[in-house]
């Protein structure tokens, strides 16, 4: 990075952090996204079944016996998913905001650079 003046360094630096720390909210976004469909889904499947419901634990299967509860504790995790999905978003959000703003003062210095 000749002829680069150690702030335009800088603000490379961060740029790319900024865009690291981007990619990973944004995975971790997606990934609780992912989660959060599935619990529904299993809601849903929840409410339809009328038979007996087992439910995964480990490597094993055991059967529910207080379906109620067990659609009581879905709820409360699909709740947290939303709260968890809602703080990534914002922080997501911040990220994006960061991001663009040092790419455009990086594109102002190069160009002054340049000229």
């Amino acid at each position: 990075m000749n002829g680069i003046s150690p702030q335009l360094q800088n603000q490379i630096a961060q740029f790319q952090q900024v865009q690291q720390q981007l990619q990973a909210v944004s995975s971790q976004k997606a990934q609780m996204d992912s989660q959060k469909r599935e619990m529904e889904r299993t809601l849903e499947e929840l409410d339809k079944s009328t038979g007996a419901v087992y439910r995964s634990v480990g490597t094993l299967m055991i059967k529910v016996d207080d379906t109620q509860a067990l659609r009581s504790e879905l709820e409360e995790s699909i709740e947290l998913m939303d709260v968890r999905i809602g703080s990534l978003a914002r922080q997501e959000s911040g990220l994006k905001d960061r991001f663009q703003s040092l790419q455009e003062s990086i594109n102002a210095a190069m160009g002054r650079t340049q000229a």
